[in-house]
């Protein structure tokens, strides 16, 4: 376990992990610090890596992407580095792991229709067999990470 991350660190992750945007005085209160020392320790958490990043979440159905799946690649022989090298380039894909088990990859993907989900299906054949799974809502999403 990294030393670096005590009880009020975690504290403050939980906080920004539930609303990035939340102020360091609004976490200080919460965590019974002063602002000053919610940003010290927050910049301390940038520098260590520990906090990696701050998001926007955007409502795929409100952007016009009326489906969302999960699909997994089993990649053919000496295709898997030909796919990692272009799923980059997937405007659909809004998340890709590489995996272990029978398959390879596994992606989420967001489509306007089922029209546009066959048409990605038909441009990654080339690469191995898929298998697709229409999300149909989400029972935990965006959980912060917690201590232990």
């Amino acid at each position: 376990m990294n030393n670096k991350i005590d009880d009020l660190n975690w504290k403050i992750l939980y906080c920004l992990q539930k609303n990035a945007r939340e102020s360091f005085a609004n976490i200080g209160r919460k965590v019974g610090l002063t602002p000053p020392a919610v940003a010290e320790r927050v910049k301390k958490l940038e520098d260590l890596e520990i906090l990696t990043g701050y998001h926007a979440a955007v409502s795929h159905s409100k952007t016009g992407h009326a489906l969302r799946a999960i699909i997994t690649v089993r990649a053919f022989m000496g295709k898997l580095k030909p796919f990692l090298a272009m799923v980059d380039s997937l405007k659909e894909v809004i998340n890709c792991y590489r995996i272990t088990g029978n398959e390879n990859i596994i992606m989420e993907v967001v489509f306007v229709d089922q029209f546009h989900l066959e048409k990605f299906i038909d441009k990654l054949i080339q690469y191995g067999e898929t298998r697709t799974h229409i999300v149909l809502s989400d029972v935990v999403s965006r959980a912060p990470i917690q201590k232990g």
